[in-house]
């Protein structure tokens, strides 16, 4: 089986695809379902997450970026992108054409040189100090997207000036599966994350091609990519927390790619990349707070109307990372609030054909919310200044605690709002981030 627009595999026995995930035929009823797949033979088948400030990490207006990195290319309110001099192009990945899936891709070499860094194993409580798990991110980071000294030097002081940006705190944290449980699962299921074509055509590692399969469009006219996965986008690894959004674009610059804009996110998890929708001249003349809540009540209004999942209309519960529990004396901070996540891409049937995972719990997401065409983070580096924070997407407890609407469209009120490059914007145990990447 395969999913529209993706395509067909064999190993001797019929598989099937779904957005580069993998895996027997016999085990394909359930995420073909899920996926819209069509058959071997052709032939078609059928933010926060809450309202309140809980945990909020946002640092004093003082604090600044180390001075190795400069920011330029300033916004009003004080927000700066990423400099073009910054270290993004010194991040591993180059575009390629899948024509050249022959060739050797940036982190080949790193895992040839041997296994990977020793992990959390069976653990599901880090045992060592938080210095320790980041060190250990950073290992990972090098040896599964291949990114040379210059790109982690530059992640390393992101994360140096984020008191607490990483995992989580390792001292309140109790996830509710390993990484090692992960792989097993995946192993058993035989589900592979890695896609050589799809890496090949984005230039990065785990990462999935944005374009619209209902207008009959396939992968190889996708201008842009979605991370798989919330950052570090590795299969079977947590996610990144604690992180502000001013954070989380440096950190994607470091490695050569954007914050992505709300509607290219909207897109990978409904499973279709559709024009921008931000109605920009319908507000122009209204002071800017009245404006932004116009906007997005009427886009809301319309996105409600026709309400979609990352797997169907309905919300299912267990289908993603969503079944986890919120520790039981969190309130308002770092000492007692868990990220009790799951590891990323333990359930493979919460995506749709284009293969990004985990849209519904895990973390929520940071993303750009432009309020004039010249805020897209789609324009080219020079011209780049990010617009207003969005955070997207439920978490890890939704099964339980609803908090509120958790369709693919669905835009947040304006939550901690700031620009996105300002130093104080929001960062909580529940919320991360993913990247987008325009393919050249």
């Amino acid at each position: 089986m395969r999913p529209l627009g993706s395509r067909k595999i064999s190993f001797g026995a019929c598989r099937c695809a779904a957005g580069g995930v993998t895996r027997k035929i016999a085990a394909c009823v359930t995420l073909a379902v899920a996926l819209g797949a069509i058959g071997c033979d052709g032939s078609n088948t059928a933010a926060p997450g809450t309202t309140t400030a809980d945990g909020s990490s946002a640092r004093p207006q003082g604090d600044v970026l180390p001075a190795a990195a400069p920011l330029t290319s300033a916004t009003p309110e004080g927000g700066t992108a990423p400099s073009v001099g910054a270290s993004a192009a010194a991040s591993a990945a180059t575009t390629a054409s899948p024509s050249e899936l022959g060739r050797t891709l940036p982190w080949d070499d790193k895992q040839k040189a041997g296994p990977p860094p020793a992990g959390w194993g069976e653990r599901t409580q880090w045992d060592g100090t938080f210095e320790a798990q980041n060190a250990l991110l950073f290992e990972e980071l090098a040896y599964f997207h291949g990114l040379d000294e210059t790109a982690l030097a530059r992640i390393k002081e992101i994360f140096a000036v984020g008191k607490h940006l990483g995992q989580g705190n390792p001292k309140a944290a109790r996830h509710p599966a390993s990484p090692a449980a992960c792989e097993q699962t995946l192993k058993d299921a035989e589900v592979d994350h890695d896609d050589r074509e799809a890496a090949a055509a984005c230039g990065a590692r785990y990462m999935a091609r944005l374009y619209d399969p209902e207008k009959g469009e396939t992968a190889s006219v996708a201008k842009i990519c979605i991370d798989k996965f919330e950052f570090p986008n590795i299969p079977c690894r947590y996610p990144v927390t604690w992180v502000q959004a001013n954070e989380a674009a440096e950190i994607c610059h470091a490695v050569g790619k954007r914050l992505c804009d709300a509607h290219e996110w909207e897109g990978a998890c409904e499973g279709r990349l559709t024009p921008a929708d931000y109605e920009w001249e319908r507000y122009a003349k209204m002071p800017e707070e009245d404006a932004r809540k116009a906007r997005r009540g009427r886009h809301n209004l319309e996105a409600g109307k026709q309400p979609r999942l990352a797997y169907g209309e309905k919300y299912e519960a267990g289908r993603c990372a969503t079944g986890s529990r919120k520790s039981r004396d969190c309130g308002v901070g770092w000492k007692n609030c868990g990220t009790n996540t799951y590891p990323a891409g333990m359930f493979p049937r919460c995506s749709n054909a284009l293969g990004a995972f985990d849209r519904h719990g895990h973390a929520a997401e940071h993303m750009n919310l432009p309020e004039r065409p010249d805020e897209l983070a789609s324009l080219p580096l020079a011209q780049r200044k990010y617009g207003h924070t969005e955070m997207k997407g439920s978490w890890f407890i939704f099964d339980d605690f609803h908090a509120h609407e958790d369709h693919c469209r669905w835009r947040a009120p304006y939550w901690h709002g700031t620009r996105v490059m300002s130093k104080g914007s929001h960062g909580n145990y529940h919320l991360g981030f993913r990247c987008c990447k325009d393919v050249e």
